[in-house]
């Protein structure tokens, strides 16, 4: 379904003569799942209880509850509304440009909104891609953030980007996964300068590598610090801390006046 802006921007609806779909050649959807390298994404793990507690009582009265990994299952078109003419535009530039097909590994779509999971390797070029191209126009990284699904979990680092249209007012979302202990992952600051502190602190906090960043530093931890504190391994107990002379003991080991 096309929406007025792009009618006002002279961009042809899906479908419609000239518009994406009638490019010559097909590749409108991402790589088929079972390649030798390609791995579902996952997006959720298990969860016990309601806040995690795990070792102590659980006093909210939720210790029992169960609730398995949520993975959203890939999508498949018609995916609805301007999703359809965003991806089919996407599929078609990338194919203009001679990318392989698992340049975008699956597209979900979930909550109201669309996910394209990339392939590390081809990154840059999606990004330069969804921001030149004058049917797709997302000029705006508005946020790069990380995630980490824990140890059990393959692929278990995620990087995601939200990616905005001024043009034509709409949101996507791109995520590449890695492995931790391959956690490499091409910056996109020469196409999106706003990432260069986000990338720093997804780096901070989860030890995910922007290759190619211009300078790649801690931005909320001392220099010195050892670890990535929103890695799910990290340690939760807290740590001393040096004020004016004093050392204040972890909350976990201070004197209980109770």
């Amino acid at each position: 379904m096309a929406d007025s802006n792009s009618t006002q921007q002279g961009v042809p609806s899906t479908g419609a003569p000239g518009s994406s779909a009638e490019r010559p050649g097909g590749g409108l959807e991402p790589a088929p799942p079972g390649g030798a390298e390609y791995q579902a994404p996952v997006s959720g793990r298990a969860r016990r209880g309601m806040f995690g507690v795990r070792g102590s009582g659980d006093t909210s009265g939720y210790g029992g509850l169960r609730l398995p990994a949520y993975v959203p299952p890939a999508a498949e078109r018609p995916y609805g509304g301007w999703f359809d003419e965003v991806a089919d535009n996407l599929f078609a530039a990338l194919q203009d440009q001679g990318l392989p097909a698992d340049a975008v590994q699956q597209v979900t779509v979930d909550r109201g909104e669309i996910t394209f999971y990339v392939h590390r390797d081809h990154l840059l070029a999606v990004c330069r891609t969804l921001r030149d191209d004058p049917a797709l126009r997302f000029e705006l990284c508005s946020s790069v953030s990380g995630v980490d699904y824990g140890p059990e979990v393959s692929q278990r680092l995620h990087s995601v980007y939200h990616l905005t249209s001024m043009t034509y007012r709409r949101r996507i979302r791109l995520e590449v996964a890695v492995e931790v202990d391959d956690p490499h992952v091409p910056s996109v600051v020469p196409v999106y300068p706003t990432a260069d502190f986000q990338e720093r602190e997804t780096w901070d906090m989860f030890g995910i590598v922007y290759d190619g960043h211009p300078a790649l530093t801690r931005i909320l931890m001392p220099d010195d610090w050892d670890g990535h504190p929103q890695r799910k391994d990290y340690p939760l107990g807290g740590i001393p801390v040096e004020y004016k002379g004093a050392e204040i003991p972890p909350p976990d080991q201070r004197r209980a006046y109770s």
